[in-house]
């Protein structure tokens, strides 16, 4: 299936976009299709745990031009994880479509109530099961990052990924594209009151960014209460392009062939809607 839309003048990837959740599910084609007639041709659904793998196989099956998944364990969703996590995860991987781009949502997160060594150990065995599956991470941190810097380095991590969220520190950032990731640029810095996030994002090589909604949280600013759409990703474009001072056509095509190149897809978009 596909979503009947002309080829947009900038091709925009929301490269998380928790898409399967229950607010998009009783019309998911309209609310793909809206999408896409914003320019959203491409949208990244990293998965929370066991019970949503299958759900977003099926949606990338169903809609194979736009839709792409990751399978992983996220933080928040630990105490669901079951007895076997790690082998369950290696047979899903092992199982797994082309549309299965990355491992994830995956990371550490320090205002849960899941004990910080369980969440390590979850995330180090994800980390090798990722390396050896040749996939990248969509990597989850809230108040974390120094830490998840430690642990990457200590595994000598090699695949690669993306920083979900990101709001820390220029430094940190740096220290994050310097172990092979992309920083994941969302709503966030729609905020004015965001100075830091904002003032970091301009600062950093745009080759390094992509954008994402993290739908349906995290709304933009002007669209609190509402639940966040990955239509609205031309709006964290938009600001991007603002907070840089570069051409549009430029920040956009970069962050496109940014998303593509980080998950091993074909730049092309289909003609075919």
């Amino acid at each position: 299936m596909s979503a009947a839309v002309t080829t947009p003048e900038y091709p925009l990837f929301d490269t998380h976009c928790h898409f399967d959740f229950d607010a998009f599910a009783a019309q998911f084609a309209d609310e793909l299709a809206l999408a896409c007639q914003q320019g959203v041709q491409r949208i990244l659904i990293p998965s929370i745990g066991r019970q949503n793998w299958q759900r977003v196989a099926t949606l990338a099956a169903d809609y194979p031009d736009h839709i792409y998944y990751a399978l992983g364990y996220h933080p928040y969703f630990l105490a669901s994880a079951g007895l076997n996590p790690l082998d369950d995860l290696e047979q899903a991987l092992d199982a797994r479509s082309s549309a299965c781009v990355a491992v994830g949502e995956v990371g550490l997160d320090a205002m849960v109530d899941i004990d910080a060594k369980v969440q390590e150990t979850l995330l180090l065995g994800q980390l090798a099961l990722a390396q050896a599956a040749g996939l990248p991470v969509v990597l989850h941190s809230r108040k974390t990052h120094n830490r998840l810097l430690q642990l990457l380095k200590q595994t000598r991590f090699q695949g690669g990924g993306v920083l979900h969220a990101f709001s820390g520190s220029e430094q940190q950032a740096r220290q994050f594209i310097d172990l092979g990731f992309k920083i994941g640029v969302g709503g966030g810095i729609t905020y004015p009151r965001a100075n830091k996030t904002r003032r970091t994002i301009s600062a950093l090589p745009l080759e390094h960014l992509v954008l994402e909604t993290d739908a349906p949280d995290m709304p933009l600013c002007g669209y609190q209460g509402h639940n966040n759409h990955p239509c609205r990703l031309p709006l964290v474009l938009n600001e991007l392009v603002l907070l840089r001072k570069e051409d549009k056509q430029t920040v956009a095509s970069t962050v496109w062939k940014n998303s593509n190149l980080l998950f091993s897809i074909c730049e092309r978009i289909p003609t075919e809607m």
